[in-house]
């Protein structure tokens, strides 16, 4: 039932995307690739999620660092 409902969604998505700009087009296109992910969750795949960043490995320098007032 849940994957019929995002489905519908994905579709109903991409039939708004066919009358939007390219700039809407293509996030709504996206947004679609999304519910279809999660209405098919054997085909999940990482790509959609973004990496965490890397650790930093020592702290930032600070701009108060150096001598100052108090």
């Amino acid at each position: 039932m849940e994957q019929e409902f995002y489905q519908g969604l994905a579709q109903r998505v991409r039939a708004i995307a066919e009358k939007a700009d390219p700039f809407t087009r293509r996030r709504l296109l996206d947004l679609a690739k999304r519910y279809d992910a999660k209405g098919n969750p054997t085909s999940r795949s990482g790509a959609t999620e973004r990496p965490l960043p890397t650790p930093r490995t020592t702290p930032p320098a600070s701009i108060f660092s150096g001598p100052g007032e108090v």
